[in-house]
């Protein structure tokens, strides 16, 4: 079974949801801060971690900006229903999802297990190329390639953009994106499908304002459009 990282400075929450999670067959570690955070997730190499945004001296978003710097460990966010700003940043710096407290420990199960399913999906994939006329996407590899150019993506924004190039030219709605990449059992907003395509916009775009590739069909949803090689 997969490791878990619980970072949180409330010792009631970390000592719930270790026995939440241990009981469904995970390692758990704990942290009470973010810089005894970090140091356990290059000590343990967790698959996944659950990070509370508002934490003492080095606050989650420094962590999880430090995590994404090092691995592509997936990250759960808790947040209080004042941190929307924060949840849209955690998002765009490469959080997987986000839980608002109070919560429910079950929730907060199922949406660990629905995250941790992904990277067994991603493994499915075949291993052809996909070539366009400047994308190539290595599927075995898990590379894209502008122009020559290795563009560096995250697990989950490699899986939506392959599966926007798996069907050039077809539109996507968020919705359909969503069970697409995130899975039927996804609970949370439909905008951060949004998020994630903004950030493979910076990444892969030389003028992201205008995108080339991954462009919005307006009150639709997305599409790829790079034509084939």
């Amino acid at each position: 079974m997969a490791a878990i990282l619980i970072v949180d400075d409330e010792e009631n929450i970390r000592n719930l949801l270790e026995a939440y999670l241990t009981r469904e067959g995970y390692t758990v570690y704990l942290a009470p801060d973010g810089v005894q955070g970090l140091a356990a997730f290059r000590r343990y190499h967790p698959d996944l971690v659950v990070l509370d945004i508002m934490l003492p001296g080095m606050d989650g978003l420094d962590v999880l900006q430090q995590i994404r710097r090092e691995s592509e460990a997936y990250v759960l966010l808790l947040t209080s229903r004042s941190e929307e700003a924060d949840r849209v940043v955690g998002l765009t710096v490469g959080a997987d999802d986000y839980v608002t407290k109070p919560f429910s420990p079950r929730e907060l199960v199922a949406r660990v297990k629905v995250i941790l399913r992904r990277g067994r999906s991603a493994a499915t994939n075949g291993e052809r190329m996909l070539q366009f006329a400047h994308i190539r996407i290595d599927q075995q590899r898990h590379e894209v390639w502008r122009d020559g150019e290795l563009i560096e993506l995250t697990a989950l924004e490699f899986k939506l953009l392959k599966t926007l190039a798996d069907y050039a030219g077809m539109v996507f709605s968020r919705e359909q994106l969503l069970e697409q990449v995130w899975g039927y059992d996804f609970y949370g907003e439909d905008r951060v499908v949004d998020v994630h395509i903004g950030h493979i916009r910076q990444k892969l775009e030389s003028d992201p304002a205008n995108p080339q590739f991954v462009v919005t069909v307006r009150g639709v949803g997305y599409k790829f459009a790079d034509i084939p090689a």
